[in-house]
């Protein structure tokens, strides 16, 4: 399998990738990969490749950077990327650890994760071909949960290193206890150009830091003070976003901000929703969009996430055109 697959990246991704052949931009999601044990039974998911399938449905060239066990998982994972126009080529063959897989409840509407360790995904190894994909990337998202060893975490940080000064480099904090530590979130952030939340994790991302937690009585405000004095903080990020759930979100620049109060929504549930809102915000990003419009784009995508069962539910062309129309208007 390993050298089958191997095989097929050399033959297929950059033909696949081919920038100069084509308007649509090159999107990296990069690190975990892994299957959601729920109630219902498994589904495909992982916040990069959650990211990564809705950047493709967005008209993207879009590859996953993973890695897979050398077991049935992993051969179903990558059969059902490629499926959904995803570019699996590239993701590496573990022939010692096992696929990715999290054990998923909900308590209250919201999902609690177990997070099975080690996974394949913590040994991430930087290849020639990770590189070059990386140089001419116009975005990549990545995380802090596929940092928790140190492997992966040297190989995210080194890759979003070797990306171009032009590309989109979007740190979703995605903190899951307790795989995280303040001294990966702060070497994430002095990497990332767009820092993106939400409103939960805020406040503890502050403290890791070391600085001070905002308050006053409105949450809003608390949330644009923490938004601002992250950007004064660090150079490198230009926009943090901080997802609210169904009130909706706020984007905050070194000069301006839009608050959006949200989509009414039936939630199905909401794993993968934030990983939507990121990708949306993510492709109009690439297409300068304003503030207004991005945070538009991010809610009506998130929130059809969470209308629908999964994090990569059934999609199709009636789907994207009425959304891109509503974002439009």
């Amino acid at each position: 399998m390993e050298g089958a697959r191997k095989a097929k990246a050399v033959k297929i991704n950059w033909q696949y990738m081919e920038k100069e052949s084509s308007k649509a931009h090159v999107v990296l999601g990069l690190g975990e990969l892994l299957w959601d044990v729920l109630p219902e039974g498994p589904r495909l998911g992982g916040a990069p490749a959650n990211f990564a399938v809705m950047a493709a449905r967005l008209g993207n060239h879009v590859a996953l950077l993973s890695r897979v066990g050398w077991d049935e998982l992993g051969k179903l994972a990558l059969d059902r990327l490629e499926s959904l126009q995803v570019d699996a080529s590239l993701v590496q063959i573990d022939s010692q650890r096992e696929t990715g897989r999290v054990t998923v409840r909900f308590d209250d509407g919201e999902p609690q994760y177990t997070i099975h360790h080690p996974s394949a995904w913590d040994s991430l190894e930087l290849s020639e071909e990770w590189v070059k994909i990386a140089s001419r990337a116009d975005a990549v998202c990545f995380g802090s949960l596929a940092q928790r060893g140190l492997e992966s975490r040297q190989t995210i940080q080194t890759l979003i290193a070797q990306t171009s000064p032009s590309c989109l480099r979007v740190f979703d904090v995605n903190l899951r206890k307790p795989f995280y530590t303040s001294e990966v979130i702060e070497e994430s952030l002095e990497l990332a150009t767009v820092i993106k939340m939400n409103e939960a994790e805020v406040p503890l991302v502050l403290d890791l830091l070391g600085m001070p937690i905002k308050t006053g009585p409105q949450l809003g405000d608390r949330l644009l003070l923490s938004a601002r004095s992250l950007l004064a903080e660090f150079s490198a990020p230009e926009l943090v976003a901080v997802t609210r759930g169904d009130q909706g979100s706020l984007l905050v620049t070194r000069r301006d901000s839009h608050a959006h109060p949200g989509i009414p929504t039936t939630v199905v549930d909401t794993v993968g929703a934030g990983d939507a809102f990121t990708a949306a915000l993510t492709h109009y990003l690439l297409r300068g969009a304003g503030l207004a419009t991005l945070n538009e784009a991010g809610n009506r995508w998130g929130s059809w996430v969470a209308s629908q069962p999964g994090s990569m539910p059934d999609f199709s062309e009636e789907v994207r055109s009425a959304i891109t129309a509503a974002i439009d208007r």
